[in-house]
């Protein structure tokens, strides 16, 4: 098995080594945090004394290199790489997948790229909020640019199917369309949410129940880490608040003239379902040959219309997505 070398060991870094670890690879990492670094080497996990001497062991095993730092740090880490081990099979674990692919073509352009985003995580911060099975069941894109290459693609998806997830190809800008919607979106309206019911004084915190608990839970995440994650995805971020306003607005219109949300109500509660049926349709499966010249477009259309592969051998990959809903519209076939 490939090893891993993982750069940062807060909760998705340190996640990921451990993951690794318990998938049976040889596994090191580096971090500039001492607390996390300490905490690593006390519960068993190597950690180098340098970025450096880390990178240096990689590009000796020709190893997995993972950058699990925060975006405003990816820059930096990338010139070491291309200091120390400038060809290596490179991935990450970054929320936002666009300025990570423009930094590597700019500070490593030689590194063998495929970048990652696992969907996990939790409400904490460093090492000791990880664990080995944060990523079971998790879904973890491995994106697909216009240079990515089918060999680093496919080692960057074992190693997030070996930590327990189900990847999704998709291209950078795709993803960072998405994610903006489903996951940087919820952080800033889970602060909002939190500040207006701050605003009700004692008495509303007195009964902020589960859905107030719920719908804010995100935003007790480190602000810095927010704001990184927010921030660096403003573009798809702006549009997808600009839907959200128009949506608001419209159910303020509504409630003001009519006094009636249905509408609102309906349409987020049919969107949901969307996201999580009540009962879920047994999963289709396509293989899809990895020796063939259009593998990456084929898997990208896939992943992109929300597929997840779940497996891979040397020469296939296998996905599994939502069967079509039938309908009872009558077809006539091509040419009659």
């Amino acid at each position: 098995m490939r090893a891993v070398c993982v750069i940062g060991l807060g909760l998705i870094g340190g996640s990921v080594l451990r993951a690794a670890v318990l998938s049976g690879r040889p596994a090191w990492g580096a971090t500039t945090s001492a607390e996390d670094a300490a905490a690593a080497r006390a519960a068993g996990y190597e950690v180098l004394s340098s970025t450096e001497r880390a990178l240096e062991r990689a590009r000796e095993r020709d190893a997995l290199v993972v950058l699990a730092t925060p975006l405003p740090a990816v820059g930096t880490v990338l010139r070491e790489v291309n200091r120390h081990a400038p060809t290596t099979l490179l991935t990450d674990v970054v929320s936002v997948q666009e300025p990570v692919h423009d930094s590597v073509r700019e500070s490593a352009p030689a590194a063998r790229y495929a970048g990652g985003h696992p969907m996990a995580g939790t409400d904490r911060s460093g090492w000791e909020a990880g664990s080995a099975e944060l990523f079971d069941g998790a879904l973890w894109a491995v994106t697909i640019g216009g240079d990515t290459g089918l060999d680093a693609w496919r080692e960057a998806a074992l190693l997030a199917l070996d930590c327990g997830a189900r990847v999704v190809p998709a291209s950078p800008a795709e993803h960072d369309a998405a994610v903006a919607r489903v996951s940087h979106l919820p952080h800033l309206l889970a602060a909002v949410l939190a500040s207006v019911g701050g605003d009700g004084g004692p008495l509303a915190e007195s009964l902020a129940a589960g859905s107030f608990r719920d719908g804010t839970r995100v935003i007790a995440t480190d602000p810095d880490l927010v704001r990184a994650m927010t921030e660096g995805n403003r573009a798809a971020l702006l549009d997808a608040l600009d839907d959200t306003l128009g949506r608001l607005g419209a159910a303020r219109g509504a409630l003001a003239s009519t006094g009636s949300l249905n509408a609102t109500l309906r349409s987020g509660h049919q969107a949901r379902a969307g996201f999580y049926p009540a009962e879920p349709a047994e999963p289709v499966r396509t293989t899809v040959r990895l020796d063939a010249g259009h593998a990456l477009r084929r898997l990208r259309e896939l992943g992109e219309s929300g597929a997840r592969v779940v497996s891979l051998a040397e020469d296939t990959a296998v996905a599994e997505h939502r069967p079509v809903p039938a309908t009872n519209e009558e077809t006539t076939p091509s040419g009659e």
